[in-house]
């Protein structure tokens, strides 16, 4: 028996099966594709900023993180425009948290949708498994006595196609998305980090600027 007889002997819930394994691969390509290091946190692009931050920069600097978008560009402008309005670093620090709180549901958008394939599958092929259950005994007693035993047990693989396939599409869209879950902890660590070497940057510029406007006071 091939897989295309299997299928039709699963019965209609191996259309909603398959209807949601190609949802859950599908929202796990466009997320592997939009969850990629380069676009969301571009490394050269991090530490042309830190440079330019550390010669004091900064105007240059947010114009180069507004025209990039990218994820950690976003929170590295959020810094640098708090700092370019005289906040201090628990007020920039707020500003760039504010921004990364977007940025996180951002990446962590439809990440979930390939978990909730991966929880439904089984469930979906258990339901199929129980109407061929149902079916086969609702037969069974119409039947009897001159039923056979060889089309009971026919049923019943029948109706364990459904959980198989449920099982299949399952297993995969777990591994999956634990996969996505981990991509995205990593790349938002990361991020905040980056961010926040932004905002010390900056805090060192502000405490020296400030000690030579002292300098210059004393003087």
């Amino acid at each position: 028996m091939d897989l295309a007889e299997l299928f039709e002997q699963g019965g209609p819930l191996m259309w909603v099966i398959l209807v949601v394994s190609v949802v859950g691969v599908a929202v796990f390509l466009e997320r592997l594709w939009s969850l990629q290091r380069a676009k969301v946190l571009p490394r050269a692009f991090v530490d042309r900023i830190r440079a330019m931050v550390t010669k004091g920069k900064t105007s240059e600097a947010l114009l180069l993180c507004e025209e990039n978008g990218s994820s950690v560009a976003l929170l590295m402008a959020a810094a640098l425009r708090s700092f370019g309005h005289g906040k201090d670093r628990a007020q920039t620090k707020e500003s760039v948290e504010e921004v990364g709180n977007r940025e996180v549901a951002q990446l962590d958008r439809n990440v979930e949708v390939v978990g909730t394939v991966a929880s439904a599958s089984p469930l979906i092929g258990l339901l199929g498994t129980v109407i061929g259950m149902i079916q086969v005994f609702k037969g069974f007693v119409e039947t009897y006595p001159q039923v056979r035993p060889d089309a009971f047990a026919q049923g019943i693989w029948q109706a364990l196609i459904t959980t198989a396939a449920g099982l299949t599409v399952a297993i995969p869209m777990l591994v999956a998305y634990k996969f996505l879950q981990g991509r995205n902890d990593r790349i938002i660590v990361a991020m905040e980090e980056d961010a926040m070497g932004i905002v010390d940057l900056l805090e060192e510029a502000r405490m020296s600027r400030a000690a030579r406007e002292q300098e210059q006071e004393d003087a």
